[in-house]
């Protein structure tokens, strides 16, 4: 094992200065999958499971969004809600039992609910209740992405060292190219989350600027 004395933001900061392997890239057709940016994790102040990394973060994401419904990429929003009891949460929902507990994100609760920033369109958009940390644990998502012919994920949302890494893990090991635009992404503490995108970038998909995302959202619809 290397050993360092650099914080996790230190060591992510030196492979975006100097990458050491080379981008998977875009592929084909992209997918713009927002996890989880419900009230549960976005509403600071109010409940203690929120949390915000970059203010822009929603901001960037729904235009992203926008560009990405204009060129006919498809867009989609997850959210995590269990059922009164909590038994669909399975085994997560057995470390604790507290109002801010995982397993009490009750269908139909405030916690539940999405970000009342984010411009979600309720007809052309697709939403996805999930109940795991992967957005593709037990859902629809890889029959979506085969049906629009989609062999790119780009992943916005949180959080870093959860949903968003377990999603990631599960597109590349589905056989997708994965990107993570960083300024999209966040978590409730500074060294798992860019200890994640490290991690990320090293190993999984490729992290890059939201304008990197953006310009090639826009190049997409040149190109169909």
């Amino acid at each position: 094992m290397e050993l360092s004395n650099k914080t996790a933001r230190e060591l992510f900061e030196d492979i975006k200065a100097k990458p050491v392997r080379p981008r998977f890239g875009f592929g084909r057709k992209p997918i713009l999958i927002n996890i989880d940016l419900q009230k549960a994790y976005t509403s600071v102040g109010e409940f203690v499971s929120s949390y915000e990394t970059d203010p822009l973060q929603l901001d960037h994401v729904n235009h992203l969004a926008d560009l990405a419904r204009a060129n006919g990429i498809p867009v989609v929003w997850t959210y995590v809600a269990y059922m009164q009891s909590g038994e669909d949460c399975g085994v997560w929902g057995t470390r604790t039992n507290t109002p801010d507990s995982l397993q009490n994100i009750k269908v139909g609760s405030r916690r539940a609910e999405f970000d009342d920033r984010l411009k979600i369109d309720p007809v052309g958009d697709i939403i996805i209740n999930k109940r795991m940390a992967s957005a593709f644990h037990e859902t629809n998502l890889q029959s979506l992405m085969v049906w629009h012919q989609c062999d790119t994920v780009v992943l916005t949302g949180g959080s870093t060292s959860g949903c968003v890494r377990a999603t990631v893990v599960d597109a590349i090991s589905r056989g997708y190219r994965v990107i993570v635009p960083e300024e999209c992404v966040a978590d409730k503490h500074e060294s798992p989350h860019f200890a994640n995108l490290y991690d990320i970038a090293i190993k999984y998909g490729d992290v890059v600027p939201v304008a990197d995302v953006i310009a090639h959202f826009r190049s997409y619809q040149r190109a169909a």
